[in-house]
């Protein structure tokens, strides 16, 4: 071995000697080393930054001494380095000084120049920058109020659990505080934010033994990550944890605080799991645990969020589908119970979905409803049922039938209901007794302003208005004498106490008579709807029911169906 501060043959004495000077002036920690790794010459602010004699440091695997011998990759990258077959290599290394105190180290080692062989390191102490953007990374990555976790750190924890190999299963439960807007309102953000940073202290204690993540993800929204989740048990366990919690009121300046939460709870394996999808199966279970009542976790249920995304489906496409033609109507039978004879038909919309097939009125009506779909969808069927039975008015001047559309209550308020129905009647050429419009009767009930004008306009214009679904709704009956009502159609579940010949339901048989009476002292025509037998229709019959419509008579049919009735029955 060399003596210390010598050079063996491959390197000239001259070159050594120009080395030594730079050291000697440079404030950088410098070392020599040869083509085996070993350090030649080391200047004193290598000693000093290592704790040792630069003398001593002579002959020193500099691998060894930098930390670089422990990574196998960065060893092969260094002895590249020192063959003359790479230029430079940089990386940081966390050294050890003899003091115990740890440093943190910029290593940069570079190759001879002139095809000398071995290579100049240099080491630079970044302790403190890497301190410094430890603290500015923890400030970036907490929350100032709460001082959990925010957002970007807790995205970042489910990203680096979701694409770790050995990660097999992941949980989320996703909660929101009850009621802690009436808290910001009434006290103020300054309890709000005392109340925000207790609830992150009780998390804190749910979260610790199982070393799971708790974080703020906003406003009153927080989540806690199980990265190594033992299955569905251990995240709703975590969930009812943190209800527990957070039951005990707060006391906060001399206010007591009683809150709760709403927990969405999220479990699956983490193969084939993106962050942006599990969050927005966390989301719509924690909507659904807000909807089911509050103060409760709520599991993520594959069934009910496919009915969730089918109807947003629906939803969004509700009005291209007018557009695009993927509506039909169907008719169902109104027979006279004592001839047995067509009296009229009922318009039943249909959707023929290309994705979902065809679909039935309460899969969509609901839907068309709340989005304001319902006016465009409602004016295309009267339309459509109007034009039919012009058609068929045609066909069968003598004994024309009726056609009853139903009309939700939106229709009155966002569309002028009167205007669209003279000029579809004026288009068509339908008489207007021909046509009759349903409202339901919690609809009618609710009708004032300008719904009543609407039905005292369509009143006096011919149309005859019916009740659907009559005797589910209120019981005071005293608006029958201020609407203007031609029709009742009795809800179905009053016929089906008709359906047992050997066990009749004498009360249901009792309120429709009375119904009955009462609809024709007021100069009202009774359909019963669900007549589903003989033996329903003839005690129908004999109580005094004008109309029956039920699958005993027909099922809802194309129009081609009601034209053979009306042809074979004429």
């Amino acid at each position: 071995m060399p003596a210390p501060g010598s050079a063996p043959d491959a390197f000239p004495l001259a070159e050594v000697r120009d080395y030594h000077a730079a050291f000697n002036v440079a404030r950088t920690a410098m070392a020599l080393v040869d083509p085996d790794g070993r350090l030649l010459a080391a200047n004193s602010a290598l000693g000093s930054l290592l704790g040792a004699d630069p003398a001593r440091l002579t002959a020193c695997r500099a691998a060894d001494l930098l930390g670089i011998a422990a990574d196998r990759r960065l060893k092969d990258s260094y002895r590249e380095v020192l063959g003359g077959r790479r230029d430079r290599l940089r990386c940081t290394r966390r050294l050890k000084h003899p003091d115990g105190r740890a440093l943190w180290a910029e290593v940069t080692v570079a190759a001879l120049r002139g095809g000398t062989p071995g290579a100049l390191v240099s080491v630079e102490d970044v302790t403190e920058r890497r301190e410094l953007a430890s603290r500015l990374r923890h400030l970036q990555m907490h929350d100032p109020v709460t001082r959990l976790p925010n957002r970007a750190l807790f995205f970042e924890r489910l990203t680096a659990a979701l694409r770790s190999p050995t990660t097999g299963r992941v949980g989320i439960c996703y909660l929101d505080l009850d009621g802690f807007k009436a808290v910001n309102d009434t006290l103020g953000h300054a309890i709000g934010d005392r109340l925000l940073s207790a609830v992150a202290a009780r998390l804190r204690t749910v979260v610790e033994h199982g070393g799971h993540l708790a974080a703020r993800l906003g406003g009153d929204e927080f989540a806690l990550l199980v990265e190594e989740s033992e299955g569905t048990e251990q995240a709703v366990s975590l969930a009812g944890s943190v209800l527990a919690a957070l039951q005990r009121p707060f006391d906060l300046e001399g206010h007591r605080l009683a809150i709760s939460a709403s927990v969405g709870v999220v479990e699956r394996p983490a193969a084939g799991t993106t962050p942006t999808g599990l969050m927005q199966a966390a989301d719509t279970t924690l909507y659904w645990a807000k909807a089911d009542g509050k103060a409760r976790w709520t599991l993520f249920d594959p069934e009910r969020n496919a009915h969730r995304m089918t109807r947003q489906a629906l939803c969004s496409t509700l009005r291209q589908g007018v557009e695009r033609g993927e509506f039909t109507l169907e008719y169902q039978p109104l027979v006279a119970l004592d001839n047995g004879r067509l009296r009229g038909v009922e318009a039943l919309v249909r959707w023929d979905h290309p994705q979902f097939g065809r679909l039935a009125p309460n899969r969509f009506i609901g839907l068309a409803e709340e989005n304001g779909s319902i006016v465009q969808l409602g004016r295309w069927v009267l339309a459509e049922s109007c034009r039919r039975a012009r058609a068929w008015q045609k066909d069968h001047p003598d004994d024309p039938i009726f056609v009853s559309v139903n009309v939700a209550v939106r229709q009155v308020w966002d569309s002028d209901l009167v205007t669209d129905v003279a000029t579809i009647l004026d288009e068509t050429g339908l008489p207007p007794e021909l046509l009759q419009l349903e409202l339901t009767e919690s609809a009618v009930m609710g009708s004032a302003g300008r719904p009543l004008q609407a039905l005292h306009a369509l009143s006096e214009m011919g149309v005859r208005i019916a009740i659907d679904d009559f005797g589910t709704g209120y019981s005071n009956l005293s608006y029958l004498s201020r609407l203007p009502v031609a029709a009742l159609k009795l809800d179905g579940s009053f016929v089906r106490g008709f359906r047992s010949h050997e066990h009749p339901n004498a009360a249901d048989e009792t309120i429709v008579e009375a119904l009955v009476q009462l609809a024709h002292r007021l100069g009202l025509t009774v359909t019963a709807e669900c007549v589903e037998s003989a033996d329903q229709a003839e005690r129908l019959r004999r109580i005094g029911c004008d109309t029956g419509q039920g699958w005993f008579y027909s099922r809802a049919v194309a129009p081609d169906g009601i034209s053979a009735i009306l042809g074979t029955s004429r």
